[in-house]
């Protein structure tokens, strides 16, 4: 039995979150949607032999529990059919992946003829097919409106490039950079195959597995203290969602009952609204990767993301309910649920953990912009990064942080760049700012949220919109006040406004049409009354904070 070195123990454990890293690095510069390259919405992952998470790199939050529930699928949908050479796609959330448009690369890793580990990318592509380019159908009732479905399938079969797969995904996928961008995220994967062969043909196969298992299993050991600092018992909390894209008026509840038994803690959904008849429903993994990310956020930030980060949670989603929908129902919502899901953990821990919750954060109101630039008579597709990213709720002794984006971005959504917003887009930035009082106030107050205008460069654009931030604004903690609403509108040449649903497709919006955005701020925590005099001050000096506001919420006498 190989004995476990502490000292090696951290260098494999520097080692492993250094290959999903350098994975990132590779896929950030060699993709060229700004999706990903800019907006960096994608991770990268390492795995053994079982599926069983190594590291990740999530740069995105709402991705940290995506890859393993797949890699372990694989592992049973091809038994006995694994080989050198493989590569293997996968998007198909019926399969346990989260959501259409992020498509997952798989490629195993054979040491002497022994399937040893997997590397994973995946990213989330500027267009998956069905009915409306760039993926989101707010009109969609089943998964064949909204998007092409890839259950795994090989690219590569033992190192041979199957043409013939490949041709058949594209051809029903309207933007050729979808293709060059699997390709890199292909060689991401191929970047950490052979730096995990070079650790494992440095120190060995048996020591590897060694370590691993104790890597497992002090991580697992550090998610168990923190698990302890929570009292024990069981809480409840709910989050709302407004409106499913086809019944005016609907509003469903997100239920969440959390039982904390010592070392260990359970997420029950199972009181949770019905899977929705529209466009707003999730996934299993969606769902599930919501619940971890919300509780990371609550414990030792140190935590390695591997295996053992898991074992001590258990997370119960019913099929059928809102939060994990039944074959064949429309899912591409699924990653926006996690607002509203973070809403109910957070309401339901707030009273136990004071010290470690935040307040609400900014919901999602996203646009997506999709048509013909005239400059170069190609396709394009944006999501307007710029426009969404509200603040964060303040905590304990932390004001909340200005422009962070909703709750599933973390910060590990990057903004976009305002050359390449006009040189990837027809469309012309007018303006980019933190907006006044948009923070909810506090002793702490929540993070500023931004507004954004561009004009529309392209003739017959069309518009889709989604997310639930225009109905409910980020709630306020131990007496914090709530936030600001979002709202998106559009003015047209000829002086019209309209002021979209908040999932909506418009078809046919005409060059020259201003986009207008406001994105709210953060919830804020504590009395306001007792927030730190020179630093409202200064506040008020910056434009931060009114008069107004600072005389009616923070009770300034000046």
């Amino acid at each position: 039995m190989t004995k476990v070195d502490p000292i090696l123990l951290s260098v494999y454990a520097r080692t492993f979150k250094s290959i999903t890293d350098e994975m990132s690095i590779s896929v950030q510069k060699t993709t060229r949607s700004p999706i990903l390259c800019e907006a960096k919405d994608f991770v990268t992952g390492l795995y053994d032999a079982d599926g069983n998470m190594l590291e990740q790199t999530e740069n995105l939050p709402i991705l940290a529990f995506s890859l393993a529930p797949v890699c372990k699928y694989i592992l049973e949908y091809f038994k006995g059919d694994i080989h050198p050479g493989d590569v293997i796609f996968h998007n198909d959330v019926f399969s346990m992946g989260n959501q259409n448009n992020d498509v997952a690369v798989y490629k195993p890793i054979f040491l002497d003829g022994t399937l040893v580990g997997w590397t994973a990318v995946k990213g989330h592509q500027a267009d998956i097919g069905g009915n409306v380019p760039g993926g989101y159908n707010p009109n969609a009732k089943e998964v064949w409106q909204e998007a092409l479905r890839i259950p795994p399938v090989k690219i590569y079969d033992k190192g041979v490039f199957r043409k013939d797969v490949w041709d058949l995904i594209f051809a029903n996928i309207r933007l050729d950079i979808v293709q060059h961008d699997m390709r890199a995220q292909m060689g991401a994967c191929t970047v950490g195959e052979r730096r995990f062969l070079e650790c494992l043909t440095k120190y060995g196969l048996s020591s590897f597995l060694a370590h691993k298992q104790a890597l497992f299993d002090a991580t697992r050991r550090m998610m168990e203290a923190e698990l302890e600092k929570i009292p024990n018992g069981t809480y409840s909390g709910e989050g709302k969602v407004y409106y499913d894209g086809h019944h005016e008026g609907t509003v469903f509840t997100i239920r969440v009952d959390i039982t904390v038994r010592d070392r260990s803690i359970t997420f029950d959904y199972t009181r949770s609204d019905p899977q929705t008849d529209g466009f707003v429903n999730g996934t299993f993994t969606s769902s599930a990767s919501a619940t971890v990310l919300t509780l990371l956020q609550m414990v030792n930030p140190d935590i390695p993301h591997n295996e053992g980060m898991i074992k001590p949670i258990e997370i119960i989603i019913p099929e059928g309910t809102i939060l994990n929908a039944s074959y064949p129902k429309a899912t591409t919502f699924g990653n926006h649920l996690c607002p509203p899901n973070a809403d109910s953990i957070i309401r339901a821990l707030a009273p136990v953990i004071p010290d470690r919750v935040t307040a609400g954060w900014n919901n999602l109101l996203c646009s997506l912009t999709t048509g013909i630039d005239p400059k170069r008579g190609e396709k394009y597709v944006d999501i307007g990064f710029m426009g969404l990213k509200g603040g964060s709720g303040a905590m304990l002794g932390t004001d909340g942080y200005d422009h962070i984006g909703m709750i599933d971005a973390s910060g590990g959504l990057l903004d976009q760049d305002y050359e390449m917003f006009e040189q990837t887009t027809p469309h012309l930035l007018v303006k980019h700012e933190y907006t006044a009082d948009s923070a909810g106030p506090g002793q702490w107050r929540g993070g500023l949220g931004v507004e954004t205008e561009f004009v529309i460069g392209s003739d017959d654009t069309q518009l889709v919109t989604f997310g639930d931030g225009d109905f409910e604004p980020a709630f306020g903690l131990f007496g914090g006040g709530d936030s600001t609403l979002n709202l998106i509108e559009l003015i047209y040449p000829d002086g019209k406004r309209v002021v979209p649903r908040n999932k909506d497709l418009i078809t046919g919006v005409p060059k020259g049409t201003v986009y207008h955005q406001l994105a709210g701020g953060g919830g804020g925590y504590g009395d306001p009354t007792k927030r730190d005099r020179a630093q409202l001050e200064r506040e008020i000096r910056n434009g931060v904070i009114s008069t107004g506001q600072a005389r009616s919420a923070y009770g300034w006498k000046g």
